[in-house]
């Protein structure tokens, strides 16, 4: 069984390739850094590949297939993995619209890139497809919304793909989690604070308290992130099992996220989260 995972140099991407090259299965490792894949591959094994490849860049998303069809053969692949993805935080109001575009570059153009690109392969192995998702890609908070607008037009792409799909049997799921212990909060963190540095002063006096507030949150919300392990096992399944749901919850937050969008009027979910949130009103 032979399977594709973007974003694989850290966090979720690289803990369900080791998982995987564990189990046996040859799991194509899509990094940025060659120094990430070759410490993938030291520790993942001769069934661990590296490749070099950026969502952004479709030459370098040209030059993974083709090391993967080298590989595959007539086989074709069993499964892609969507992960690669970033966050970007900031009020609508104030973001400069290249860290919009870059957010949505990367959560969405580069995810339909790369499944573009893998789909003969997919087709010819019968293969599926799981996209990382989040529970943000439900409902969002302030100034998140970039991230989430991104995860929110991933679940429309995902029910696209599996409708369009089914035709030669490809399942198409997207997992939905709340807060998982990856580096993705630190990174977060150091972009806010490298946002909020740039930003002009009246931004600042228009939104400083909620900056902190946010910030604040997402700290706490750092603390309590569950391991990586449930969303492997969520992906595991995704890939595997002989009736892959289309949509995966994982974490109690994200169950609890879910529910309050399902059941709640937005305003009295707006009243909630501002007081969950500490935000100014």
């Amino acid at each position: 069984m032979a399977v594709v995972v973007t974003g694989a140099s850290t966090g979720i991407g690289a803990a369900w390739a080791l998982d995987c090259a564990g189990r046996g299965m040859t799991v194509f490792a899509g990094v940025r850094d060659p120094r990430a894949g070759e410490a993938l591959a030291a520790k993942g094994g001769p069934s661990l590949i590296p490749i070099t490849l950026d969502v952004t860049d479709e030459p370098s998303i040209a030059r993974s297939v083709e090391v993967v069809q080298r590989v595959v053969g007539e086989a074709g692949l069993r499964g892609l993995v969507n992960n690669a993805g970033i966050a970007i935080g900031s009020p609508l109001e104030v973001i400069a619209l290249s860290q919009l575009r870059k957010q949505l570059e990367v959560n969405v153009i580069g995810q339909i890139a790369v499944t573009q690109a893998f789909l003969p392969l997919l087709r010819r192995g019968r293969g599926r497809i799981v996209n990382m998702g989040s529970i943000a890609g439900r409902g969002t908070i302030p100034l998140l919304g970039p991230y989430s607008a991104s995860k929110f037009a991933l679940e429309a792409l995902t029910d696209a793909l599996r409708m369009e799909l089914q035709p030669w049997g490809i399942q198409v799921s997207i997992i939905e989690p709340g807060a998982i212990a990856t580096p993705i909060w630190e990174k977060s963190d150091m972009s806010a604070g490298d946002l909020e540095a740039s930003a002009s002063e009246e931004a600042k006096a228009l939104y400083g308290e909620a900056v902190v507030r946010i910030r604040e949150a997402i700290a706490q919300a750092a603390q309590r992130a569950i391991p990586t392990d449930a969303v492997v096992r969520a992906v595991h399944h995704a890939l595997t099992a002989s009736r892959p749901h289309t949509r995966y919850l994982v974490g109690a937050d994200a169950k609890l996220r879910a529910w309050m969008v399902k059941w709640l009027p937005d305003r009295v979910q707006d009243r909630l989260l501002a007081w969950a949130l500490k935000y100014p009103r």
